[in-house]
């Protein structure tokens, strides 16, 4: 049964004429006012969907998220015309959104209607879905199609959820009093019975959670890329989903990579392995590549080496191999056939991705697949990767690396709730 978030049964309000009742309290500007390009915008909030309110944040349209605290007063500037001005909340596994409309600048064209958009988000999904549309400005109609045709208010007017039962694009458009028709949104969802959602877990699973709280995480420039790197990691509060976030901040000279690592646990015999993590890029970083890896060191001392990057480069999900020997290793990347490019990931929201591995007596590792916000990309490859390190037994360790791009730049990272489960 598909769980749905608090913006869906806003949504659903809103169809019935209701307002959805929103702890954000935006003093300053009103919706619909004029303001001046550089405005002041005064918010605060207490609770984020009833639970404790961690961080907050602001937008204009679809731009960078600013992260601010739950009671804020900032300057905010952007172009003169027609605006939608989002103030956000954060606190555990909640997310809020108040959207208002905003003419900045004098005179200018009449405000459009705001566009409307759809919940549960354009996907593919195991079943049937029932999609909710709402428009953020008030009083709106919303008119919509199911053929992939363009709306016009001639179109089918929205009132209650739709019901999706097999592949469709949904279109729509939305227009309020004395506003100009909005523009078009469109969302395609896929009804497919044999997509997963998420990797399955069994019963007797171990699991380390909040690795990302632990105190004995260390980093250094990684050798094994070119030119140079430094970090830092400190733990905050803001963004967060669990209320304790690791935050990462690397800087970088020709494609340096920072690599940042802990020993979290000891098992020498556990055969199989999800990577499980909440991960946030803040706007205008500069990120190469990704890597998720996890080691262990079993029984004979061996060190099997579960390494796997998103690549910038290659635009591609990446796994790694022992091409030589357990005794004279040649650690050696392999592209996949899935894309991945971290360039690619919006920015300023967390992404929950998930990778399972699993070995057999030998060494031999098999990448099974990687979620990425609860989208499967199977990768299904068998490669040798036993080392001899002498590294302790039964050590677990996870690496979490950030490598930047040509010429120099800086990045800032957020890794939450990152969990290793084991069996």
């Amino acid at each position: 049964m598909k769980t749905f978030s608090r913006s869906f049964f806003a949504l659903i309000a809103l169809a019935a004429g209701t307002a959805p009742a929103y702890a954000i309290t935006i003093m300053s500007p009103a919706t619909g006012t004029q303001v001046d390009s550089t405005f002041t915008l005064v918010a605060s909030t207490e609770t984020c969907d009833s639970k404790p309110a961690v961080s907050m944040g602001y937008s204009i349209d679809h731009g960078p998220t600013t992260i601010v605290p739950i009671s804020f007063n900032a300057k905010v500037s952007t172009t003169n015309g027609t605006h939608v001005l989002h103030v956000k909340c954060w606190g555990k596994k909640v997310h809020e959104d108040l959207a208002i409309k905003i003419m900045v600048g004098s005179g200018g064209p009449i405000l459009s209607t705001a566009t409307p958009t759809f919940s549960p988000s354009t996907g593919s999904y195991s079943s049937s879905v029932s999609v909710a549309l709402t428009s953020a400005s008030a009083d709106a109609t919303i008119y919509y199609t199911t053929d992939g045709t363009t709306p016009t208010t001639s179109s089918t007017q929205y009132s209650a959820v739709i019901a999706v039962d097999d592949t469709e694009v949904l279109k729509a458009i939305a227009i309020a009093p004395g506003l100009n028709t909005s523009a078009l949104s469109a969302a395609n969802y896929i009804i497919d019975p044999t997509s997963v959602t998420g990797p399955v877990i069994p019963s007797n699973a171990l699991s380390t959670t909040e690795i990302q709280t632990m105190s004995k995480w260390k980093h250094n420039h990684d050798p094994g890329t070119k030119g140079s790197s430094e970090g830092t990691m400190t733990l905050v509060a803001t963004p967060t989903v669990s209320g304790s976030t690791a935050q990462f901040d690397s800087t970088f000279e020709n494609w340096g990579g920072e690599i940042y690592t802990v020993s979290y646990d000891k098992d020498p015999d556990s055969m199989n392995f999800l990577y499980d993590a909440e991960i946030w890029i803040e706007a205008g970083s500069k990120v190469g590549n990704l890597e998720l890896d996890n080691n262990q060191v079993i029984a004979n001392g061996d060190t099997i080496i579960y390494a796997f990057q998103c690549d910038g480069g290659h635009g591609t999900w990446d796994y790694t191999s022992n091409a030589g020997t357990r005794e004279h290793p040649i650690d050696k990347w392999i592209h996949s056939s899935q894309p991945c490019n971290p360039a690619n990931w919006t920015t300023n929201e967390f992404h929950h991705v998930q990778i399972s591995t699993s070995r057999d007596n030998n060494g031999n590792v098999t990448y099974n697949s990687v979620w990425f916000d609860g989208v499967e990309a199977p990768i299904n490859e068998t490669v040798n990767s036993d080392f001899a390190l002498g590294w302790a037994k039964g050590d677990l360790m996870t690496n979490f690396q950030v490598d930047g791009t040509s010429g120099n730049g800086s990045s800032t990272l957020y890794l939450d709730e990152l969990t290793i489960y084991r069996w």
